[in-house]
């Protein structure tokens, strides 16, 4: 072994990660099972897309009289309804709920109750409103949109596992794959615990946080297999200290860059926008996390194998 690999590895071995695989292990098993009761207690806040409903979006000249609209949009007896700007004073969304009824009668009653909104809001409101858009999904539509947001993330977890098994070994498909459950189980345990929205851009942010983590997850991974060949007679315990703190830098920037850019957006960006950007903050936290504490320190457990690594 040369000096300088010798000089390199006590500097390198920096924070002792693995040191605290179990209370990591333990606290990420709290979390999800908590994440996984919340789920079931709570429930998820569905909006529109997987509800059904009426949405609709409009401009007024000056600043919205919110007040005047949730009284218009209330007096007509159409259920629950919302109504928020976003972007800006002068856009609002209006959504109300899903109307009740069958097939055919649901979809007539759904179209009427868009009518009567409208008619109210060009009748009553104070210079008139302009419509940016206007949606109207039924409980059918909206039902095969949660079987397709489901199937989706399913889909991206099996392709995750298949990509890994490929590009390295089983031990490393196992602790990549538990970190991607980990961190979807706890994103949607977020969204029960708070109630924030749960609608389609949230199904697209954990989509992203899925290839972020694992991205994260592969960066540690080819490091591990890389000093696996290099330092033979190494711990595996202190290869896999060495080898997170050698990508840890570039894991720090990576995270803290994006974080940068998703606070942005999550301030700025509305309240069409502050769902996806809030899923994705904690989804940018949660997988960093799990890819230093879970993916990485699961290897001790699956015991992967230094020739495996050849």
């Amino acid at each position: 072994m040369s000096l300088a690999l010798v000089q390199h590895i006590p500097h390198a071995a920096g924070i002792p990660f693995v040191k605290g695989r179990i209370a990591a292990f333990v606290l990420s098993t709290v979390l999800m099972i908590g994440s996984i009761g919340a789920y079931f207690v709570n429930g998820l806040n569905f909006g529109i897309d997987f509800t059904g409903g009426i949405s609709i979006e409009i401009q007024t000249e000056e600043a919205a009289d919110l007040g005047l609209i949730r009284e218009l949009a209330g007096g007509l007896d159409l259920g629950a309804v919302e109504v928020q700007n976003f972007g800006s004073d002068t856009e609002v969304l209006i959504r109300v709920q899903a109307q009740e009824g069958e097939g055919l009668e649901a979809e007539e009653a759904q179209q009427a109750a868009r009518e009567r909104l409208q008619t109210a809001l060009d009748d009553n409101y104070p210079g008139g409103v302009e419509y940016r858009s206007v949606e109207v999904l039924g409980a059918k539509v909206s039902g095969e949109l949660q079987r397709a947001g489901a199937l989706a993330v399913g889909v991206a977890l099996l392709l995750m596992l298949i990509y890994i098994w490929f590009r390295f070994e089983w031990q490393y498909s196992v602790g990549a794959i538990l970190a991607l459950v980990h961190d979807v189980i706890l994103t949607i345990g977020m969204f029960a615990v708070t109630q924030l929205e749960f609608n389609l851009s949230t199904i697209a942010a954990i989509l992203t946080i899925v290839g972020y983590s694992m991205n994260d997850t592969v960066v540690v991974y080819d490091r591990i297999r890389e000093n696996i060949r290099k330092f033979r007679k190494m711990e595996l315990a202190e290869l896999l200290n060495l080898s997170i703190n050698d990508t840890l830098s570039r894991t720090i920037l990576t995270s803290m860059t994006t974080l940068v850019a998703l606070f942005a957006l999550w301030a700025i960006g509305g309240a069409a926008l502050q769902g996806f950007a809030f899923a994705m903050i904690f989804g940018v936290a949660v997988g960093t996390y799990s890819s230093i504490f879970v993916a990485a320190p699961i290897l001790m457990v699956t015991k992967v194998a230094r020739e495996s690594s050849d």
